[in-house]
């Protein structure tokens, strides 16, 4: 059973759930809102089926609330800052707000992020600097513990998903917003499947004997299964980069089970921003930019009912639909969520 939920009432419950488990106000607020609009614009895989391992690993120290953006180098137009194994959610937004503030002052800037907990949908980061006015590129590793995914002509877990993100701001309407993690499939969307009982599309994940398999269970099984990476060479290759440029480059680890931060969920992430006019030329970008959409978009579509879209448009059209409907929750997500609730004090049922 699916049931459908307002967004706000769940805004209201996962903020007093992270309050109950100790951040201070305006985090909690942070990681909701987060949460929330993930769920909002379909990635339900990083939307509030997270909040209940969010909390235990709090509980178990793997995540330490209250922690805050620390600045642990900075050469020229590069910085980089160390999340202190801090909420995602909040390191990203005050990172964001560094590397933002530094593009629109020098034309370009870069910055990694080593040592934070997951950050969630990386599109929303692409989304906050776009509306800053700011071209970005994002790379994303997992160390150690993300591990998930084979390389292409391998059988086993060697890589993380390592999600790869770009945007772009428009001079009237949306920002275009590209969100890909480098698998086939986010480890996240395998447990809504698990939940759902649905089965998984083909070419997408290995069973723990390197067999392919449609069975989202197999993928948790004993041994664990892998993930295969999107266009093989292609997607393999994208993620090796992810590791080098997010974990190596940043100090924060690339994929591997011997490294210091193995035991737990650690994300490293390297953002470049450009403000438009970096090369003189804000102008002309945003007119061809128009050109390119409106060339783009024309192609005359294969299937009638379903024409050309932009980057992100998906994720316009699904948020529109939830917050009209309201979010529909799995019956196993609510559990999560409702156990969650349940070990802070608090009834899930008198929030919707």
């Amino acid at each position: 059973m699916t049931r459908r939920i307002p967004a706000k009432a769940l805004s209201r419950l996962v903020d007093d759930i992270f309050r109950a488990v100790g951040s201070d106000a305006p985090e909690a607020a942070i990681i909701a809102d987060h949460l929330v609009t993930s769920s909002l614009v379909g990635h339900d895989s990083h939307g509030i089926l997270r909040v209940s391992k969010y909390v235990e690993w709090v509980r178990e120290g793997d995540v330490i609330p209250n922690r805050h953006a620390a600045i642990a180098f900075e050469k020229g137009p590069a910085t980089l800052v160390d999340g202190g194994f801090g909420y995602g959610q909040v390191i990203g937004l005050e990172a964001m707000e560094i590397l933002a503030e530094r593009a629109l002052s020098s034309g370009l800037a870069a910055l990694g992020i080593r040592n934070t907990a997951h950050l969630g949908r990386i599109g929303h980061w692409a989304e906050h600097l776009a509306a800053a006015g700011l071209v970005s590129v994002h790379f994303v590793n997992t160390s150690g513990f993300g591990i998930l995914v084979a390389p292409h002509g391998g059988s086993d877990r060697r890589l993380s998903a390592n999600p790869f993100a770009a945007g772009a701001p428009r001079a009237s309407g949306a920002p275009i917003v590209l969100d890909i993690a480098t698998s086939v499939i986010a480890e996240g969307k395998i447990q809504v499947a698990r939940n759902k009982g649905e089965r998984l599309p083909a070419g997408a994940v290995l069973d723990g004997q390197g067999r392919p398999t449609r069975d989202a269970s197999a993928f948790y099984g004993d041994p664990p299964g892998a993930i295969l990476p999107f266009g093989g060479h292609k997607g393999s290759g994208l993620s090796f980069f992810c590791e080098l440029i997010a974990g190596a480059l940043s100090g924060g680890h690339a994929s591997n089970p011997a490294s210091p931060t193995a035991g737990r969920l650690v994300n490293n992430m390297v953002s470049i921003a450009f403000d438009r006019d970096v090369f003189g030329e804000g102008a002309f970008f945003a007119e061809d930019e128009e050109r390119l959409i409106a060339w783009m978009t024309g192609s005359p579509p294969a299937d009638p009912a379903a024409p050309v879209l932009l980057p992100g448009e998906i994720e316009i059209q699904t948020r529109a639909e939830r917050e009209a409907h309201g979010i529909p929750v799995d019956d196993a997500t609510w559990a999560g969520l409702a156990a969650s609730a349940a070990s802070c004090g608090l009834n899930a049922v008198g929030y919707i």
